[in-house]
C-alpha cells in the first residue's frame, strides 16, 4: 500500500517515516507539510492511505479529508494529532482510524490493517460528513485532469447551471457538483442568495443597479459580471446591502 505522510512538523514526519520503515506491504510515496500540498501530491501520487495531521495552519486535516474523498482515486484517511479533543470530530468524519501522538507502532499497524478494508463508498461519505461539519477554506475541482484549488474568500459567486454549479473566481470558473442549497448552508455568513440560481459573496459586491428593462442587478469589484436579482429577493437584498453601505 502506498502511504502519504502529512504533518506540518518535520520531526513528526520523520518519526512516522521511522515507524513505517520495514512494515510489510507499505511504501512511503511522499510527504506533505500542509493540507493544500497533501491534495496536490495525492492527485499525482495516488496514495492508498494518507496519514493526516488534524491541526495544521491554513487548511486543516478535517477539511483536507473532505477534498481527498472527492479525488478520482480517493485514499483512505487515518487522522493523527497530539490534541485528543479532536477525537470526536475525527470519528464523526467517518475516518478509518484516529491516532493520538506519540503514536505507538502497534496502534499504527492496527490502523493500517483497518484501512485495507475500507471501500470507495465509505471514503465519499467521509467527505460528505466532514463538509457538513465546517466551512471550507478552499473549493476544489478538476480542470483538464489536474486538481485546482481556489480559496473560498476569492469566490465572487456560485451559480447553478443544469447539473453543476459554476464557481466564479479571479482566474475564471470551476464546475462543481455541490447543490446551491448546501453551499448556502455552508457559506451562509459570507454569501447571500439573490436568485434561485445565484449565491453571491457579500465582500465582493460593489453595488446594486437597475437596468434599462427595470430589473435589478448585482455588480462586482474587479470583474465585469452582473447577476440578476429576482423579484422575490429584491427587498431583502436591498435591505442587506443598505446595512453594509452598498445600496
Amino acid at each position: 500500500m502506498k502511504v502519504l505522510i502529512v504533518d506540518d512538523e518535520p520531526l513528526a514526519r520523520t518519526r512516522m517515516d521511522r515507524l513505517l520503515d520495514g512494515m510489510e506491504d507499505i511504501e512511503i510515496v511522499g510527504e506533505a507539510k500542509n493540507g493544500k500540498e497533501a491534495l496536490l501530491r495525492s492527485s499525482v501520487l495516488h496514495p492508498d492511505i494518507v496519514l493526516l495531521d488534524i491541526r495544521m495552519p491554513g487548511m486543516g486535516g478535517l477539511e483536507t479529508a473532505s477534498h481527498l474523498a472527492n479525488l478520482k482515486h480517493p485514499p483512505a484517511v487515518i487522522f493523527t494529532t497530539a490534541f485528543s479533543e479532536h477525537a470526536l470530530a475525527a470519528f464523526d468524519a467517518n475516518a478509518v482510524d484516529y491516532l493520538l501522538k506519540p503514536i505507538r507502532k502497534e496502534r499504527l499497524e492496527e490502523a493500517l490493517s483497518k484501512a485495507r478494508k475500507i471501500n470507495r463508498a465509505q471514503l465519499i461519505e467521509i467527505g460528505k460528513q466532514d463538509q457538513a461539519s465546517q466551512t471550507r477554506t478552499h473549493i476544489s475541482a478538476y480542470i483538464g485532469g489536474n486538481l485546482q484549488l481556489v480559496p473560498s474568500e476569492q469566490v465572487f459567486y456560485f451559480q447553478a447551471e443544469q447539473k453543476y454549479v459554476v464557481v466564479r473566481h479571479p482566474e475564471g470558473q470551476l464546475l462543481i457538483d455541490d447543490s446551491l442549497k448546501s453551499l448556502e448552508e455552508e457559506f451562509n455568513e459570507g454569501f447571500m442568495r439573490i436568485h434561485r440560481n445565484s449565491l453571491v459573496s457579500i465582500q465582493h459586491i460593489e453595488g446594486l443597479e437597475r437596468d434599462s428593462s427595470g430589473k435589478y442587478q448585482i455588480y462586482f469589484r474587479n470583474i465585469d459580471d452582473k447577476l440578476e436579482v429576482s423579484r422575490r429577493t429584491v427587498a431583502s437584498v436591498r435591505k442587506r446591502l443598505k446595512s453594509l453601505g452598498k445600496a
